[in-house]
């Protein structure tokens, strides 16, 4: 274990570019079910422990945000893997530029519509308008150890492990279902009026954010 740890740390790797593919699939898929995870937890705390949140925009625990900002790390600190410390420092500045980006751009396209406001939150400290805190940033930095460290060498092996057929079977397979959720959630059900992931977790009784 420690011998493979370090040749990822230390060799360059080199994927073809579906297996690249596969493992990019991966990582969206674990980092949004990741980002559904800890807002699930840290809303019910936020409520003084007495709702439950489902937070995103699927019927699936997977937040879109999440995988995107997840994608960006990888592609900015992948190469710096040998310092942490500048896999924390960039990966904290990325995710603060994201987030406020992405909280402003909605704030303004939907009219003041926010999918999360840091004013009315715990631990906002930092807090920059309500999109980005200083809390939200450290946790994306540190988060982006685990991604860099701990799942992006378990994608590796598994890409090296795994039959190429099967490990792009599944790694694709698992996006695309998200992907339709996703598009199903945003276009599909808004255009045809029918029930979105929203309508059907607050029937069975979870507090969900309106998209």
């Amino acid at each position: 274990m420690e011998e493979n740890y370090r040749k990822y740390i230390e060799e360059n790797h080199s994927f073809d570019k579906m297996t690249m593919l596969g493992i990019i699939c991966f990582i969206i898929v674990i980092a949004g079910v990741f980002g559904f995870v800890y807002e699930f937890i840290f809303y019910y705390f936020n409520s003084g422990m007495k709702q439950f949140f489902w937070r995103g925009g699927n019927f699936l625990p997977w937040i879109n945000i999440y995988a995107i900002g997840s994608v960006f790390i990888y592609l900015l600190t992948y190469r710096h893997r040998k310092s942490a410390w500048k896999v924390f420092l960039i990966s904290t500045i990325l995710c603060g530029v994201l987030e406020y980006i992405a909280g402003w751009g909605m704030y303004e396209i939907g009219n003041g519509f926010r999918c999360w406001d840091y004013n009315s939150e715990i631990l906002n400290f930092g807090n920059i308008n309500g999109f980005v805190c200083l809390r939200s940033v450290l946790f994306f930095g540190v988060s982006s150890l685990l991604l860099i460290y701990g799942i992006v060498p378990l994608c590796f092996v598994l890409a090296k492990k795994m039959n190429k057929k099967l490990f792009l079977t599944i790694s694709i397979t698992l996006v695309s279902i998200i992907l339709l959720d996703e598009i199903y959630n945003l276009a599909i059900a808004r255009m045809l009026d029918l029930k979105r992931a929203s309508d059907v977790y607050k029937s069975i009784g979870f507090h969900y954010v309106d998209f």
